[in-house]
């Protein structure tokens, strides 16, 4: 072999060897959930020595600045889902999922932009169903493959699963944060079922908490007796901070609620035996959730894998008018493995 053709080949191998990946992370802005759950990924991928882009709006990129400050950000504006204050959950609903096609389009053609603009070579999709291209590999990140409807709808599910498994399969890979053994999954039907996308992958629980190893001991002096996380999009947001403050503003227990809205300085608020703090940090939240006796939070996905990991019992109340919270409480209490208190 001529010695330049094996000098060019071998130059071209460590040329490739060194090549690094520049991703994008998205999350879906739907409270906080999408975000935390993908601080793991974050972290392998850095540990891999490539370049890490988070994307997003809100609160959820907000918290992404929070946890990775060294990492370069762009605002993404996506669908901003609302829940109604009082009834006609559903209706109000279907109402908004126009508005939601034109987002899934819309955060296509700029993905396109920014792929260019950036030189992205793969993106990491939370929950955004618009954000795939050809020219790049592309991964969703969702664990409702199939959507579970409420009974007075329920005829509309086969439709529905028809047009997620379409949305899912214009991706290369579709990581499912969950085990692949039916008996041992925590979202249950949500992600398990027959026909599935053959582009799917079971990844495990995804949270923040894996393998959490604290930079140092946070000392405190009297944890409270209750930790409350409020979280969510609004206006159930507030809704639930304002019933669980009426609900213990006139117990003798302290209360803690992180209020589920990151921003650059924490703000804190007291009353009598109730604090609420806008927002905590993943080193500080680790250690309340590892010593508080009561904890009480949204049954959202993201949340049950940190107590998940965490090994701890919560008191979980859903959203109303998320049908995927109602249905992951009843799941969870078939399963007696299961260390949560649901109710």
């Amino acid at each position: 072999m001529n010695v330049w053709l094996a000098m060019f080949i071998i130059a071209n191998i460590f040329a490739k060897m060194q090549k690094k990946e520049t991703v994008l992370i998205c999350p879906l802005n739907w409270g906080l959930g999408h975000a935390t759950r993908d601080v793991p990924i974050i972290k392998q991928i850095l540990s891999e020595g490539s370049k890490v882009i988070i994307a997003g709006s809100g609160y959820s990129l907000q918290f992404l600045k929070n946890e990775f400050p060294q990492l370069q950000s762009i605002e993404l504006s996506g669908f901003k889902i609302s829940y109604a204050s009082k009834q006609f959950f559903l209706l109000w609903i279907l109402l908004q999922l126009p508005f939601f096609g034109i987002s899934i389009i819309k955060e296509h053609y700029q993905l396109k932009k920014i792929i260019k603009q950036y030189k992205i070579t793969k993106v990491i999709s939370d929950n955004r169903y618009g954000l795939w291209n050809k020219k790049i590999k592309s991964v969703l990140i969702t664990h409702q493959v199939f959507i579970q409807l409420p009974r007075s709808v329920k005829v509309f599910e086969p439709a529905l699963h028809w047009f997620t498994r379409r949305l899912i399969t214009k991706f290369d890979k579709c990581w499912i944060p969950d085990y692949e053994d039916l008996n041992t999954s925590l979202s249950g039907k949500l992600s398990h079922g027959k026909n599935l996308p053959k582009n799917i992958k079971y990844i495990g629980p995804l949270s923040r908490f894996q393998n959490y190893q604290p930079h140092q001991e946070i000392v405190i002096e009297n944890y409270p007796d209750i930790l409350a996380i409020i979280s969510g999009p609004e206006p159930q947001r507030t809704i639930f901070e304002k019933q669980l403050f009426e609900r213990f503003k006139k117990s003798e227990k302290a209360v803690l609620m992180v209020c589920g809205k990151p921003s650059v300085s924490i703000i804190e608020n007291h009353y009598k035996n109730i604090k609420k703090v806008d927002h905590l940090n993943s080193e500080e939240l680790y250690f309340y959730l590892k010593n508080c006796k009561q904890i009480i939070c949204r049954s959202g996905y993201s949340s049950i894998m940190d107590l998940h990991v965490l090994n701890v019992r919560a008191e979980l109340s859903p959203t109303p008018g998320q049908t995927e919270q109602a249905y992951l409480i009843n799941w969870l209490e078939k399963m007696d493995h299961w260390p949560l208190a649901g109710n």
